[in-house]
């Protein structure tokens, strides 16, 4: 097969796929640098699909928080009452179980809250790892102890002496932890923008090194088919004119 020939086939697979390099021998370079864009590429894909996963567990976290801080505004109002002096004892005692049944909604949802199996709020994942790059490496997202040990009001008890600032204390341990987790939520959101922004340019790279320029392969295929077309018309006169010089012998 001529090397026109083959150059011809090159075009034509060229334009079917709509890639320029179909093999390394196309561009043994072009294709080793499409490589590597194209692992950049689905890296940073990952990356940002691993920081969204990052944001589904916090938004998990906060809801459950959220709840854990309504159970304690309802502590500190019967709290508030408990501490009325017209109050007798059988009242407070009726106050304090149902302190007891918030107190258990708020140990159920630090136990029992999770993300793909793992406990989030229950004190056994402080840091979780997220990779956010496309190099494997990122951050670390913290959770908060929220069980009832933690924000210290295990034996919370309004039938004798209290102190509603172990309530407060409560509440604001609760509150910090939720706007730690928007902070970091918003951090998520700034690394992908960043990835997807990256990938955007990555394909970019990609698609100008990798892809077919059809004006240039059809303008190329065009002047191949001219010089096939003329090889052969050369071809055919040389034929002729060896056939006619045979003749006069």
């Amino acid at each position: 097969m001529s090397i026109q020939s083959i150059s011809s086939q090159t075009d034509y697979r060229a334009l079917a796929s709509g890639r320029r390099i179909n093999s390394a021998a196309d561009d043994a370079a072009g294709s080793a640098v499409a490589n590597k864009l194209q692992a950049q590429s689905n890296g940073l894909s990952a990356a940002s699909d691993n920081a969204k996963t990052g944001q589904d567990m916090l938004r998990v976290s906060d809801g459950a928080l959220a709840g854990i801080q309504e159970s304690l505004q309802r502590m500190r109002e019967l709290s508030v009452q408990a501490g009325n002096g017209i109050y007798s004892d059988s009242d407070r005692k009726a106050i304090q179980q149902e302190i007891e049944g918030l107190k258990q909604d708020i140990q159920g949802l630090a136990k029992g809250t999770s993300f793909n199996t793992k406990k989030l709020l229950d004190g056994s994942m402080a840091d979780s790892y997220l990779a956010t790059d496309p190099q494997g490496g990122g951050r670390r997202i913290q959770m908060a102890d929220s069980t009832l040990e933690s924000l210290g009001i295990a034996d919370y008890d309004v039938t004798g002496e209290f102190d509603i600032r172990q309530i407060d204390d409560a509440m604001k341990k609760v509150s910090e932890a939720r706007g730690s987790m928007g902070a970091q939520s918003n951090g998520l959101d700034s690394v992908i923008r960043y990835n997807d922004y990256a990938k955007v340019n990555t394909t970019q790279a990609l698609s100008r090194i990798e892809d077919t320029d059809y004006a240039k392969e059809v303008t190329e295929q065009k002047k191949n088919e001219t010089l096939d077309q003329y090889r052969v018309f050369v071809q055919k006169a040389k034929m002729q004119e060896d056939a006619g010089f045979l003749k006069l012998f």
